[in-house]
């Protein structure tokens, strides 16, 4: 009996931990769904005057809900609670610790997230990341003791996320208030809406 193998439960990712981890994280660290929805709210409200807090929130909600996000969000937050735990190996140790304007990989990481809704993020995000407002402001404060070498590139990455998904759709709804042709930006939305109404009863 003590020569049996036992064996090994084969892997399965748990989705619903991951979602849930991915806003433990942020909310540990600070970081509110809100704080995020009034960076998208900067980047997008001059381009539509009408857009509400609510829409930014609900699109900040659409973008943290991407697995590649999530990932990407749980990644970059936990190198940097190991950093402030002095647990990471140097020189890696103090490149994160002391935020290296030469090391690059958190930005890396970022366009992850920018990516999700194509490149028009990459300009919302550059925006961000240079004018540092809201939160991201206080994430570069390096008198708190926190280290957040990861979560501002993070951060913004999703808002400029959440103002491309915004962009996308405005203008999709543009082109069915004015009848052309157009398809949908997110295909799984769309596959999702078309069962739906497959499955309503006549």
């Amino acid at each position: 009996m003590a020569d049996e193998k036992i064996e090994k439960i084969p892997y399965s990712l748990n989705s619903k931990a991951v979602a849930d981890a991915t806003k433990f994280w942020l909310n540990k660290r600070g970081v509110t769904l809100e704080e995020i929805a009034e960076l998208v709210l900067f980047l997008q409200q001059k381009y539509y005057p009408n857009l509400t807090m609510d829409e930014c929130i609900h699109n900040v909600e659409m973008v943290l809900s991407k697995r590649e996000v999530q990932n990407a969000v749980l990644t970059g937050i936990q190198l940097d609670v190991m950093a402030e735990e002095g647990k990471l190996l140097s020189p890696l140790q103090d490149m994160i610790e002391n935020d290296e304007g030469l090391y690059g990989v958190d930005e890396i990481l970022a366009f992850s997230i920018v990516n999700v809704y194509g490149s028009i993020g990459f300009t919302n995000y550059g925006y961000v990341d240079k004018l540092k407002p809201g939160v991201l402001q206080r994430l570069n404060d390096k008198s708190t003791g926190q280290i957040h070498t990861y979560l501002d590139d993070i951060v913004g990455a999703v808002a400029a996320a959440a103002s491309s998904r915004i962009a996308h759709r405005k203008q999709a709804e543009r082109e069915i208030e004015l009848d052309l042709p157009h398809t949908p930006e997110d295909r799984e939305e769309a596959a999702r809406k078309l069962a739906e109404y497959d499955e309503t009863p006549e």
